[in-house]
């Protein structure tokens, strides 16, 4: 069988090595990389360390206004699809890259397999709330993390093809702690806790960014905060000086292992991202949440993660207080990428 995997955002070059590694001897994987993030620390670490295949195709379509990047991929995606003649599309996640591949496949008729399906913020003003709901009703295969997952698709009347299979995040998380590949990565600094900022809402008002990291600078704890070149653009453009907040340190973004390493060394997480969330839960830090809600209201069970948002006056408070226990067995058993495969050979068959 023949199989075309689109990938083009850093969380996707997550996703997509174990189901390289499970496609193995099984499917012919043809990859295509629309560009959308590009990131060299990020794909070093992936094709260099892990000896992830380097993409069939790379587009370079770069970042722009939605419509515009989104209808530079569909484009070239249609133009590799109508070439390669797949048996079906595989897509992860909730980026333009996924809704662009996914509505290419469906106006050829070609299966599509949606990996991380179901997840639901229920804030249509998120770009990727918008990108992961069109693309759960144009899917034929829904691969979900969870139970929650399962609900939420069956709320909007999607029954057919989901399977619940575990978090395919938590299949790389438990392969490099097992390999012990963080070895390496182990940060010099003790004592911290690690921080990293950059969705809209928490950046792009003077006033918010100013307010995060003047309450980073007066937790009782050093900060280490990789800062994502988004965020670090927009404090230049509002003249925030870095060097002001003295308890901060700011580093330029990790890599894959570099990230994990700083997470692990940590004594907690202070977060808007989305992946984070849950690999602190399966490294077993506290992780507070700057947002007013999650994909992953799991990681909520027991106090692990902790949503904050409009007051963060109790910051300090939540970022010190101990989960009640940690379910190892969260977002399944690290076997996802394999479970998908045969699901996807299943039903090609």
């Amino acid at each position: 069988m023949k199989i075309v995997a689109i990938i083009g955002a850093r969380p996707q070059f997550i996703k997509h090595f174990p189901f390289e590694l499970a496609c193995k001897d099984k499917v012919e994987l043809i990859t295509i990389h629309t560009g959308q993030h590009y990131d060299d620390n990020m794909s070093e670490v992936f094709f260099t360390q892990l000896k992830m295949s380097t993409p069939n195709y790379t587009l370079h379509v770069g970042s722009g206004a939605h419509g515009e990047q989104t209808g530079k991929m569909m484009i070239e995606i249609e133009k590799i699809i109508n070439r390669a003649t797949p048996d079906g599309v595989v897509i992860y996640g909730d980026t333009n890259s996924t809704l662009a591949g996914a509505l290419v496949a469906s106006k050829l008729h070609i299966p599509i397999f949606h990996i991380e399906a179901g997840l639901r913020s229920f804030n249509k003003k998120m770009p990727e709330e918008v990108n992961r709901v069109l693309t759960d009703h144009i899917s034929d295969l829904l691969f979900v993390p969870s139970a929650i997952a399962v609900q939420n698709l069956k709320s909007e009347g999607i029954e057919q093809g989901v399977f619940e299979v575990g978090d395919i995040m938590k299949d790389l998380v438990q392969y490099v702690t097992k390999n012990n590949l963080l070895s390496n990565h182990t940060p010099k600094e003790k004592n911290y806790y690690y921080t990293t900022i950059h969705r809209p809402y928490n950046t792009d008002n003077k006033d918010r960014l100013g307010y995060i990291l003047d309450v980073l600078n007066h937790l009782d704890k050093k900060v280490i905060f990789s800062l994502h070149p988004r965020t670090k653009n927009l404090a230049a453009s509002y003249r925030l000086n870095l060097d002001d907040y003295s308890n901060i340190n700011f580093i330029e973004p990790q890599s894959y292992f570099s990230n994990l390493g700083y997470l692990q060394g940590s004594e907690g997480l202070i977060t808007d991202s989305g992946g984070m969330q849950k690999e602190a839960f399966w490294l077993k830090k506290k992780c507070v949440t700057i947002r007013k809600e999650t994909e992953w209201k799991e990681t909520l069970i027991d106090d692990a993660n902790i949503l904050l948002f409009d007051n963060l006056s109790t910051l300090q408070d939540e970022i010190k207080k101990t989960p009640k226990s940690w379910n190892d067995t969260l977002y399944g058993d690290g076997n996802s990428a394999s479970k998908m495969v045969g699901g996807i050979l299943q039903f090609l068959n």
